[in-house]
């Protein structure tokens, strides 16, 4: 830990003693991982958020603050408290993080998915860099200056939801609908998936912060032919309809369209690099392979995409359904809604119907203000050569709740991470893990942080 982080001065030069804004992040962020929280999504039950939410809840309620707990279905459990600033005219900031996870193969794993464990510097588990990563370092940094009467510059909303990763509709979005009253006031957000470094060189790390988050479009295809026997001559085969229809959507090669967030990142790119990103070379995602496994995730927000994912058809060898199914994860970017739906219609065709499972938009704000400026100081002083860079997200968040209301949603859970480590397979992979130097790292950062925001 920084000595400036540990003991700064008084205005009459004396030293500080302050509570480690870190001293808790690692066991916080093991206990939440221990709280198996799985979201199988609508089909199928989990556990639900319950028991992870009334473990946060504890926190807050030990550190002076009124949690309220609040379920949209059973045990689908989402947090929400307010932390005053010491500016009260100053707007409130919403710091949120969900205490769902996806699904973890025990079986897939060289470890239990559940169990925390520490070894090799890396505290492992589901949940370890989605989100509860965040979710730890905002309670230990809250800890801490409870302890030392420390509040944020603002005052501070912090949500712990439920349900982000089935499309948040019983977590933020509900809360959004039920209870915006909880988040009056509040003009920008503050939660995943951002501020984690990219090592471009020794002297230089990028830390990308999210500005813009693809949108959402969740769908379902159905072809209806006419059943038979598996033996006969078939024209109006519903297997053979679909299947075409999810081959052409598949093999379709959409064109780049770069948002304002997605040309500023490659403005920065081409300038850590000493390359000349160019848009229209074609060959914009070669060169970002220099920034290692995050070039997957830049070059998925060059474009609107549809990945099908799911089919679903017939009951027996010998016979012809008159249904198939196919479910496509369709992901545009801001302002490429209208294209992108125009252009699926077009790749099913007229025996294909589609309908909608979860629809959402695509955010996108500037990256200025002094809330961007609060995150620039804030990780340069634990990291010189480090440097905030926008980016656009390839897949979704809670944002696209908050910004219903108007809010300017950012993606800022800062980690410094090793050169060598595939963070952005870390997301929904299997040995999921962060380090715990960079967990550290994170809630100090985020400590300086909530002092300029």
């Amino acid at each position: 830990m920084s000595d400036d982080a540990q003991q700064p001065t008084s205005a009459s030069g004396a030293a500080e003693r302050r509570s480690a804004p870190d001293a808790d992040v690692v066991e916080i962020c093991r206990d939440l991982i221990r709280i198996d929280t799985t979201n199988f999504g609508e089909d199928r039950e989990g556990p639900g958020e319950r028991d992870a939410a009334e473990y946060v809840a504890g926190l807050l309620s030990e550190a002076g603050l009124e949690p309220q707990v609040f379920e949209a279905e059973h045990r689908r459990t989402s947090v929400v408290a307010r932390w005053e600033g010491s500016d009260p005219d100053a707007d409130p900031l919403l710091v949120h993080g969900h205490l769902d996870v996806v699904p973890a193969m025990a079986a897939d794993w060289s470890v239990d998915p559940f169990a925390g464990e520490i070894k090799d510097g890396c505290l492992w588990g589901r949940g370890a860099v989605d989100m509860k990563d965040f979710d730890a370092m905002v309670l230990s940094v809250l800890r801490a200056r409870a302890r030392d009467g420390r509040p944020p510059r603002r005052p501070v909303v912090l949500a712990f939801t439920a349900d982000e990763e089935a499309g948040s509709r019983k977590g933020a979005h509900w809360l959004v609908d039920k209870h915006p009253e909880l988040l009056a006031g509040c003009t920008e957000a503050v939660g995943e998936v951002g501020g984690f470094s990219l090592t471009v060189r020794d002297d230089l790390r990028l830390y990308p912060v999210q500005t813009a988050e693809k949108g959402m479009a969740w769908m379902r295809l159905r072809a209806r032919g006419t059943a038979g026997h598996g033996s006969m001559r078939n024209d109006d085969n519903s297997v053979t309809e679909l299947a075409a229809a999810v081959a052409r959507i598949g093999a379709h090669k959409w064109p780049t369209r770069l948002t304002p967030s997605v040309r500023a990142f490659l403005a920065e790119a081409s300038e850590a690099l000493g390359v000349d990103l160019d848009p229209d070379s074609g060959d914009v995602e070669s060169t970002l392979t220099r920034l290692g496994t995050v070039s997957r995730m830049i070059g998925a927000t060059l474009s609107n995409t549809a990945n099908p994912t799911m089919l679903d058809a017939g009951y027996k060898a010998n016979v012809i359904p008159g249904e198939a199914t196919a479910t496509i994860d369709g992901r545009f970017v801001p302002g490429g809604d209208e294209e992108f739906l125009a252009t699926i219609d077009e790749l099913i065709g007229d025996k294909v119907t589609r309908e909608m499972l979860n629809y959402d938009v695509a955010p996108e704000t500037e990256f200025a203000g002094q809330l961007v400026e609060a995150m620039k100081s804030s990780l340069v002083a634990e990291d010189p050569q480090g440097r905030a860079v926008p980016y656009l997200m390839s897949g979704g968040t809670d944002g696209k709740a908050w910004s219903r209301l108007g809010m300017r949603c950012f993606g800022f859970a800062p980690l410094k991470l090793p050169a060598d480590l595939d963070f952005v397979g870390m997301f929904h992979g299997i040995d999921e893990r962060v380090p715990t130097d960079a967990l550290e790292f994170g809630a100090r950062v985020l400590d300086r942080f909530l002092d300029q925001a």
